[in-house]
């Protein structure tokens, strides 16, 4: 296997550069991720502060962290089929409509558990 000859340091500050560059996309492209961004900003510290210990702070803040986690792989799976493809082709529908339920579970996941850790 050829190395890119990107080690150590270097390979650290580029991943962290795409990383960024995946973000911004991300932010400057994506309406959902800008809400959930938004939704993020805000329930974070709320989920620091109702966490009575770590496990339901990590519990809290870990779901909303998780949403615009999942939104931004469905995004770039929704920009690889709509890449690949102008035409409808049902795999590519199944394959949006997949990453979109993903967004959802996630969703529900997070309502979820805020709802049991707060109120049981």
């Amino acid at each position: 296997m050829a190395s890119s000859g990107n080690t150590g340091l270097k390979r650290i500050l580029k991943a962290t550069i795409y990383s960024w560059q995946g973000f911004s996309a991300a932010y400057q492209h994506e309406e959902a991720f800008r809400q959930e961004l938004l939704l993020a900003l805000i329930m974070l510290p709320i989920g620091f502060i109702l966490g009575d210990n770590g496990v339901e702070k990590a519990l809290l803040m870990g779901t909303v962290i998780l949403l615009p986690l999942v939104e931004i792989l469905n995004s770039a799976l929704e920009a690889v089929v709509d890449r690949f493809g102008g035409e409808f082709h049902e795999l590519s529908g199944r394959a949006k409509d997949m990453g979109s339920a993903a967004v959802f579970l996630t969703i529900v996941l997070m309502l979820v558990t805020w709802t049991l850790v707060l109120f049981f």
